[in-house]
């Protein structure tokens, strides 16, 4: 089991950026892969990036380039570098763990982010 905390959501002008972070404690840390993802006002949540537990990373088609994950296993901490930030990008960004035999994933309570003038 794990327990999962994001931080460092804000408001942030086109163009700025910001580091998300998720701090997790309760479990293993390096034996779950994990994932940032999003959910815009009216919108499906839907998948920003993940990080295996090996420390290879994947991203959606509309963030690749502008954001980077990253995990440091000492810290049981995951990172999500957000840069170029775009007013799409708005959205409550919601830290997620998974791990191979576990009937459900985890999930943070979500930091707001908002990208605007």
């Amino acid at each position: 089991q794990v327990q999962l905390v994001e931080s460092g959501g804000g408001l942030v002008q086109p163009g700025g950026s910001l580091r998300l972070s998720c701090a997790a404690s309760g479990s293993i840390f390096s034996s779950y892969a994990m994932g940032w993802y999003r959910q815009a006002p009216g919108k499906q949540r839907e998948l920003v990036a993940v990080i295996s537990s090996g420390g290879i990373g994947n991203y959606a088609d509309s963030v690749k380039g502008r954001f980077t994950i990253s995990r440091d296993n000492a810290k049981n901490t995951v990172y999500l570098q957000l840069n170029s930030l775009q007013p799409e990008d708005t959205a409550v960004y919601y830290c997620n763990a998974r791990r191979v035999g576990d009937q459900f994933p985890y999930w943070g309570q979500g930091t707001q982010v908002t990208v605007s003038s």
